[in-house]
């Protein structure tokens, strides 16, 4: 029986002008159905109505993302403190959740200042509300998240939450390159590398073991390197930069790949602004587009940090940053997430084909038989157009012997 992928992609032939024969022409995505990651239409904006920046960034958002217009939230509170009171925000989500339309799964702030609420992270009390459980005064564990390492592809139907990420920027220049950093590395499958550091520095070191065993290839992309040393410098290949230092030196010097993640273990990596230890938003100013920080002292507990292997995993798996690196935090009420959000480096397809084969490649694709579908119009109908193809489990590829060519495909599971 057949069955339409749970990523069903409809592709388009887009032929080049003076074509040679034989020469590959490409193959684009024209139509996704529901992909592995959140996409636009189950994003909502949050804008901050007093705040000229946060104005500016919601709107450059919207229309790089094309955010539908009944995902933009408003909300007007005094900009640019650091804490927000419990009572104030807890009238301020009341007003966001009444607003919020309920195919929504995850929230974008868009401005640097509040970056706490109470005892909590903004970005946590706005995914899972105002909830003394999520704090810790002293070194003490606190609320896990129904979230972290799951499988779901919409947090708020099966856990009550909406994870959150801040587009944090000091000016509308960081924000506009922050968020076209991330629209840029959008299906650009990005060959680079996974840096794990083990510094000196023993007590923010404590998510690094050397002692174990790391694939040295996790993806026909991505490496992965383990290094004992304080920092990188002048490298050119970063996809994966997890650290622990209170200041991490020369991070300037290196290229990071667009959606490019990059954080470092320290007490107030969170603190946006005003902090003795490196802010989290330098690495965004440096050029990865997400990182995550603690806002209030979380003691060293790995749990309460990004897990590598786990935000690794599920962005290569074509999951969106916002969702990757939720997903890595056990316990995320002390730690705000800042980046921009739907930045997707592995999700979609990526296609290439001749005058007889087409070739196509992702990593969401699950293993199986798959037969292609043709047809002139993109609503079909669509007709047999090649025998069955094998995926291949590494590099996540499908070969069809194409009998007769067609502007548009339909990849269909056995």
């Amino acid at each position: 029986m057949q069955r339409t992928l749970f990523i069903a992609v409809i592709l388009t032939l887009i032929t080049p002008p003076l074509l040679a024969d034989n020469e590959p022409t490409s193959w684009q995505p024209i139509l996704l159905n529901r992909t592995a990651a959140i996409g636009p239409a189950e994003l909502a904006v949050i804008v901050n109505r007093g705040d000229p920046l946060s104005i500016r960034i919601g709107n450059y958002y919207q229309k790089r993302r094309a955010i539908p217009e009944q995902n933009m939230i408003y909300i007007a509170f005094k900009p640019g403190r650091g804490v927000m009171p419990k009572e104030e925000f807890e009238t301020l989500k009341a007003a966001v959740d009444a607003q919020t339309p309920a195919s929504v799964q995850a929230y974008a702030l868009t401005w640097i200042a509040p970056y706490r609420v109470g005892c909590m992270s903004i970005t946590t009390a706005f995914a899972a509300g105002f909830d003394p459980e999520y704090c810790a005064q002293g070194c003490k564990l606190t609320r896990t998240s129904p979230y972290f390492n799951s499988t779901s592809k919409k947090p708020y139907q099966d856990y009550g939450i909406r994870p959150t990420m801040s587009i944090a920027a000091a000016n509308f220049r960081s924000a506009k390159e922050l968020i076209d950093r991330g629209v840029a590395s959008d299906t650009t499958f990005p060959t680079g590398t996974a840096y794990l550091l083990q510094t000196s520095d023993k007590n923010r070191t404590v998510r690094i073991n050397a002692e174990r065993q790391y694939p040295e290839q996790i993806s026909p992309q991505v490496q992965l390197k383990l290094l004992k040393k304080d920092y990188l410098t002048d490298k050119k290949d970063i996809l994966f930069y997890f650290t622990g230092l209170a200041k991490v030196p020369r991070i300037t010097t290196n290229h990071y790949l667009p959606g490019a993640i990059a954080d470092h273990l320290t007490s107030a990596g969170g603190v946006l602004t005003g902090s003795g230890q490196m802010s989290a938003l330098r690495w965004l100013e440096a050029g990865a587009t997400g990182s995550y920080g603690a806002v209030v002292e979380p003691c060293n507990f790995p749990t309460k940090f990004p897990v590598p292997e786990i935000a690794i995993a599920h962005y290569l798996s074509g999951e969106s940053l916002i969702e990757s690196y939720w997903k890595s935090v056990t316990m995320p009420g002390q730690g705000i997430f800042i980046g921009e959000p739907l930045a997707k480096p592995f999700g979609g397809f990526r296609t290439t084909s001749n005058d007889s084969q087409l070739t196509v490649y992702s990593p969401t694709l699950p293993s199986g038989h798959y037969q292609l579908y043709g047809a002139t119009t993109p609503k079909g109908p669509f007709t047999l157009s090649a025998a069955a193809s094998t995926l291949i489990p590494s590099p996540h590829q499908l070969q069809f012997n194409v009998n007769k060519p067609y502007p548009f495909y339909l990849i269909k599971r056995k």
